[in-house]
């Protein structure tokens, strides 16, 4: 009979979830691809290669939404049942709360492994794809980063393009700076993004027709000047703005985080042992200067600079928000696909109280604690970058919360 009750509650369940998980994938998916989609569309790329990118993405909206359906789902199943008088009706015949709550705690936790293995696995594989694809595209499609008669600006250098099609940018106008700060103007007839063998992270423009005029900053009148039938200008991909795609600590795997949060930990334990040796060295100099003071003519202006030295670095703080941001994502994808557990555990005492419109009911609570667990983590990561506050409570903190509030609601439920 367990069994079958099990099996019943977790039916209700998976119907509810695949439509929360519809509803949040839908909204995560227009707010992402399809403008994205739609952009690429319209400078002539191929369905196939939209297709890719669209796929690619998958795994970076279904990381958000398998928690808030899991949510959402919980509400809506375990609402149907309390409106329909059928949790009563097992209260009737001995059912205890527990017997229904353990089967969908038991999928929350298999919700939670699948959610953080496609945020720890397929997340970083597919921005990597992603990444690739969109620079192959790129090369292809340059009016994809290059528009026609735009002015564009990455980093020290600026682009200003003619018509743009066919893979030839045409009118082309370079403005940088050189290894010596003067800036130089590079005009071409023609270019084409070409991708570059010297340097990972470099890409090439392949122009022709080359004219170039350096003037010179701290001689007025003088300048340098070249012509050329052709000539490679290199550019840092990191530069484009494709390289939104490249792996940042959100989409890299919890293995890669953790190794970078240990390197950066050396580097900065390191910073700071450096620090306290010349602190002691300075302390070293300005006993020798004050035991000298009665025998030897010394300095005072000497023993000073070293005490204000010495008061610099005693009073020199040391963070990196390289680390802190990396302990954020860190506790963050650990946080997030646990919550799948937890939204289970909070929704199904608080469903309980549910007694009329069952399912709808559920559903509009599931997406105002949805709103309020968003705010709340964004809060913590804001908070956790600008006031150096724990990224463990800063990430941990609202799934605290939320449980918190579940256990209280159990309680109450119990002693009715």
């Amino acid at each position: 009979m367990r069994s079958t009750i099990h099996r019943y509650v977790i039916s209700e369940f998976i119907f509810s979830f695949i439509v929360a998980f519809l509803f949040f994938f839908f909204i995560f998916f227009v707010n992402q691809l399809l403008l994205l989609a739609e952009e690429i569309l319209s400078k002539n790329v191929s369905i196939k290669n939209v297709f890719l990118i669209i796929l690619y993405s998958l795994p970076s909206i279904t990381a958000f939404t398998f928690p808030f359906a899991s949510l959402v789902g919980a509400l809506m199943s375990v609402s149907r049942l309390s409106s329909d008088n059928e949790i009563l009706a097992f209260q009737a015949s001995g059912v205890q709360y527990r017997t229904l709550l353990i089967p969908l705690l038991i999928v929350g936790l298999f919700l939670s492994a699948f959610s953080f293995i496609v945020n720890d696995y397929f997340l970083p594989l597919s921005t990597i794809k992603f990444s690739r694809l969109y620079r192959d595209i790129l090369y292809s499609t340059p009016e994809l980063e290059l528009d026609s008669y735009t002015v564009k600006k990455y980093q020290s250098t600026t682009l200003i393009t003619g018509n743009v099609s066919n893979k030839v940018i045409r009118n082309m106008v370079i403005i940088d700076r050189t290894s010596h700060k003067d800036k130089r103007i590079i005009t071409a007839s023609s270019g084409e993004l070409v991708p570059s063998t010297a340097q990972r992270g470099i890409s090439s423009i392949s122009l022709r027709n080359v004219f170039s005029l350096t003037p010179k900053n701290k001689q007025q009148g003088k300048f340098n000047y070249f012509f050329s039938d052709s000539m490679l200008y290199n550019i840092l991909l990191k530069n484009l703005s494709f390289s939104i795609k490249s792996l940042t600590p959100r989409e890299m795997s919890s293995v890669d985080i953790y190794r970078g949060i240990i390197d950066k930990k050396n580097r900065l334990a390191k910073r700071k042992q450096e620090n306290q040796n010349q602190i002691i060295s300075i302390r070293k100099k300005l006993w020798e200067n004050y035991s000298h003071v009665r025998t030897e003519p010394v300095s005072y202006k000497n023993i000073d600079s070293l005490y204000k030295e010495l008061v610099n670095h005693e009073n020199k703080q040391f963070h990196d928000r390289n680390l802190q941001i990396y302990e954020l994502e860190f506790y963050k994808k650990f946080s997030i696909t646990f919550a799948c557990f937890i939204f289970i555990f909070f929704a199904f005492p608080l469903s309980l109280y549910s007694r009329k419109s069952g399912r709808s009911t559920g559903f509009g609570i599931g997406l105002l604690v949805s709103v309020f667990y968003w705010s709340l983590l964004f809060a913590g990561q804001t908070l956790g970058i600008r006031m150096n506050i724990s990224p463990f409570i800063a990430m941990w903190g609202p799934d605290i919360i939320i449980l918190s509030l579940g256990i209280i609601f159990m309680l109450k439920r119990y002693r009715r």
